[in-house]
Parts: structure tokens; C-alpha cells; sequence
């Protein structure tokens, strides 16, 4: 390509015009450039100048700084630079020709000739307005970050990828008894227990493969000897390649929803115990009316053999007045949260036998449907009999004129299993089906509304769902889904 600067050859050396070298190099820079004399008159700026400033040669050229009200040159330290000193990257506010005011990184520096007289200076801008901006609103959000953190209540943590605790919030202390000081730099996995530090490696992992936030509980003893209950969100901390670099949580003391929670179970279990026992005592009456008349009989006979046969009866009909009793204490007494190895089928079992006279009063028979084998889970026994009990109590007083309720058990995918309860009942319009679950919410007329509340909870805690279909005049099926073990959800013992 032919240039087209102004070329002299000599002893084949090409030399260009130093004029439009210079020319060539302000109008290529990034930086704007302003050239004044020693008589402070502009000699020379380059179209980034106009860029940054607006001001244009005309506007410029042959006048000094001291003709405009907002100059970008500061006499005194002109008059430093003429005596030869300069000045590097100093961060200033100069005005644009609108009258805006920018942000700009000055230099000034003497020009000197071949002789090493100072003969103009030369000033370089660049604007970093934009820069100061970001960095101003940056400052500002990292304060308004402190401000939050220091006055919330929620405990805010930030740990690296080897769960090394990077920052702790003052709220620690407050909430339990640990100060920041006394948190940052040390491991997680020493604030907690053997099993909480596995399912945190586990939640950690699910972040790192999905982006998604995950849930923790923690209970804490606190130096007074307190339990508090926390709940901790984490969420991923991206770095600027959208890499996953640390996680972030926060974590809120939930004491008191733990005991709400506790107190609305408690409420629910006393419900259905009090519906429950006009049953109970009607399946009581039962055997102690046969044990009356045998007891008469055992005064009056002398056959031996009569006798024993009697006193086998007596021992039967207190065995079974006992399991009722064990049975029907088991669900009114609290008890305390414990997930052991259980069987399914035992659990729903052991339901049925407390249900089975609240049945027999309603004209209700219990249809148990299952798979062969034991079909073994992690559960809290007690609490899924309250779930059950819940449901197999709505179906049976769903059918006023008496009818079937179906337990049914079916084995899914690889270690899920699905129950069923269904009944011939009159059913749930659609309109109020969606609210079925809402606190205090009731189609009964002597109902409390904690029921499906309590039962979805509970359920939910065991990392299952539920689900309810029903038809009007036709009977509502509750499906619920939990975990099972064996691969398949059964094992032949």
C-alpha cells in the first residue's frame, strides 16, 4: 500500500514527515491531548480532546486558559510544570463545554526543545468518569451491604469451597453466643455434628451441579444451656467467569416457628384422639363384657377344662383390650422426634387397629391391598400414624351411609414407594379442593383445619409428597409418596 505521508529518500532510508507523524499519532490514541505555550495560549489537541470536553480548534487555538470560566489547565500547577516539574495521573474534575462536570485523569508535563528548553506543555486527559461512577456506586452498595449485615438478625456467612468460614456476621452473637472473631477462618464442619457435616457435603455438591440454593437445620445449645433452632439457605458466590467460587448463607433462628409447628401437631393429635375415642371405648366395652360373663361363669364351674378354656378366653380379651390401649397412648402421648428403620406395612398396620373402631361405628370397612415382602423406610413411626390416621379418619366420615376404604401400596421407580387411600365417599368440590392444607381451613362443621396442615408437613419432613384427587359424589383418593429402601422398597426378611 502507497503511503500518504510526504516520503525522502536517502541512502534508500525512508524517512517520513514528523509533522504528520505526530498528527497521526493524536489522532490515534485513546487519550486526549492539549498542547499549550509558555504564554498559556493553546497551540495544539487532538479529536479525543474534543471528545471528552466538546471543545473544538475553533473554539481553542490561539486563546490561553484563562479566557474561559472552567479551564481544564490549574495556573499553579502550570507554573510548576514551566520551572520543570511534572505531574502523573492525577485524578480531578474538570468541566465538559455543557457545563457537566467530569471525572479525569491529568498529566502535565513540560515540552522540551533539542536544546532542552521547556518551549510548551503538554497535558494528557483521559475520562474516567464512568469509572468513578461505578466505583462511587460500588462504595455506596458495599456500605448499605454493611449496614444490613451488621444490624440484621439473620446470621450471614460466607464460606470457600473447603467450607473455610470467610465472613460472619455480628448477628452470631446475638443469635448464638458466638462472635464473629470467634467463627471466621475456621472450618463449618466444626460447628456441627457428624450427620448435619454430611448432608451440608451433600447440599454443597447439589449447588455446585445445579445453581440451586439449598436447606439446612442446625439445633444449638447455647452457654445458658438453650436450644436454638436455625435454618440456613445457601446460595452459590459466581466469580467473573461464571464459575461457582464460594457460597453464601443465611441463616434465621426459628425457635419459635419450631415450637408453633410443635404446638400445632400437639393440637392436631388431641383432636383426633378425643374423635377417636367414643370408638376406643365402644371396642373396649367389647371384650369387657366377655370378660364379665366368663368371670361369673369361672365362679359357678368346677370342670377343670372348662376353666382353662375360660381363662384363655379372659387372657385373650385382655390382650386385646391392652394393644387398644397401647395403641390409642401411643398416639396421644408426644413423643419425640426420632427416625428409626420401620416397616411400612407394620406402621400402617398398627394404624388400622386404631382407626378399625371408629370404622365399626360408621359402617365402614378397611380394605388393606399390598405387596408381598416388607417394604422398609426412615421414618419417624408415630408421626406417619398421625398422617395416616388423619386421612383414613376423613374417608371414613366421608361416608355417612358406611362403604370401603382401600389402603393400597404400589412399588415405583428404584427405592420409591406409593400409598394410596381411597374411599366411596361424597367428595370435594374443585373450587375448594386447592385450599385443601391451608391452616385453620375445614369442610367439616366440627373440623379444626390442622389435619392435611400437619399431615403435608410431616411428609414433607420425611422428603415425600402428597397428592389428593377427588370427584364429587364418587370418593377422594390421598396419594402419598415417600422413600423406601432395598432398591425396589422391599426386602424379604
Amino acid at each position: 500500500m502507497r503511503s500518504s505521508f510526504p516520503i525522502f529518500r536517502a541512502e534508500e532510508e525512508t524517512v517520513y514527515n514528523p509533522n504528520e507523524l505526530l498528527s497521526l499519532f493524536l489522532d490515534c490514541t485513546a487519550d486526549g491531548f492539549a498542547i499549550v505555550d509558555m504564554e498559556d495560549r493553546f497551540v495544539r489537541i487532538n479529536h479525543m480532546y474534543t471528545e471528552i470536553f466538546g471543545f473544538t480548534e475553533e473554539d481553542l487555538l490561539g486563546k490561553t486558559f484563562h479566557d474561559f470560566a472552567n479551564p481544564d489547565f490549574v495556573p499553579d500547577i502550570i507554573n510548576q510544570v514551566k520551572a520543570g516539574q511534572a505531574f502523573t495521573n492525577m485524578i480531578t474534575q474538570r468541566f465538559h463545554k455543557n457545563g457537566s462536570m467530569l471525572d479525569i485523569a491529568v498529566s502535565y508535563s513540560p515540552f522540551r526543545n533539542k536544546q532542552g528548553e521547556i518551549i510548551a506543555i503538554i497535558a494528557i486527559y483521559r475520562d474516567i468518569t464512568k469509572l468513578v461512577s461505578m466505583e462511587q456506586e460500588l462504595h455506596r452498595t458495599r456500605e448499605l451491604y454493611e449496614l444490613i449485615t451488621e444490624n440484621t438478625s439473620d446470621m450471614i456467612k460466607v464460606i470457600d469451597k473447603n467450607k473455610r468460614i470467610l465472613y460472619a456476621s455480628p448477628s452470631h452473637g446475638k443469635v448464638i453466643g458466638l462472635q464473629p472473631d470467634q467463627v471466621v477462618g475456621k472450618n463449618l464442619s466444626e460447628f456441627l455434628t457428624k450427620e448435619e457435616d454430611a448432608i451440608l457435603d451433600i447440599k454443597l455438591v447439589e449447588i455446585l451441579e445445579t445453581g440451586e440454593p439449598q436447606i439446612l437445620r442446625k439445633r444449638f445449645t447455647t452457654c445458658d444451656q438453650q436450644s436454638v433452632y436455625t435454618e440456613y439457605n445457601f446460595s452459590p458466590i459466581y466469580n467473573e467467569k461464571n464459575e461457582i467460587e464460594s457460597f453464601v448463607s443465611v441463616g434465621r433462628n426459628i425457635t419459635d416457628r419450631v415450637k408453633h409447628e410443635a404446638t400445632i401437631r400437639n393440637l392436631d393429635r388431641l383432636s383426633v384422639t378425643g374423635q377417636l375415642a367414643a370408638g376406643v371405648a365402644h371396642e373396649i366395652r367389647n371384650p369387657l363384657t366377655a370378660l364379665k360373663g366368663f368371670s361369673k361363669l369361672l365362679q359357678t364351674c368346677l370342670d377343670k377344662e372348662k376353666q382353662e378354656d375360660y381363662l384363655a378366653i379372659i387372657m385373650n380379651e385382655l390382650d386385646r383390650i391392652d394393644m387398644i390401649v397401647n395403641e390409642f397412648m401411643s398416639l396421644a402421648k408426644p413423643q419425640a422426634i426420632e427416625y428409626v428403620n420401620e416397616d411400612l406395612k407394620k406402621i400402617m398396620d398398627s394404624t388400622i387397629h386404631i382407626i378399625q373402631p371408629q370404622a365399626i361405628l360408621h359402617n365402614v370397612q378397611i380394605i388393606p391391598s399390598y405387596p408381598d415382602g416388607k417394604i422398609r423406610l426412615s421414618c419417624n413411626p408415630h408421626q406417619l400414624k398421625q398422617v395416616f390416621l388423619n386421612f383414613m379418619k376423613n374417608a371414613i366420615e366421608s361416608m355417612s351411609a358406611g362403604g370401603n376404604v382401600v389402603i393400597g401400596m404400589q412399588l415405583k421407580e428404584k427405592g420409591k414407594v406409593l400409598v394410596s387411600i381411597s374411599d366411596e365417599g361424597t367428595g370435594i368440590e374443585s373450587e375448594r379442593l386447592r385450599y385443601l392444607g391451608t391452616p385453620f381451613y375445614t369442610t367439616k362443621e366440627k373440623g379444626i383445619g390442622l389435619g392435611l396442615t400437619v399431615s403435608n408437613k410431616i411428609i414433607q419432613e420425611h422428603k415425600g409428597s402428597m397428592k389428593i384427587v377427588s370427584e364429587v359424589d364418587k370418593g377422594t383418593t390421598v396419594f402419598v409418596e415417600l422413600d423406601c429402601f432395598e432398591g425396589d422398597g422391599s426386602s424379604a426378611e
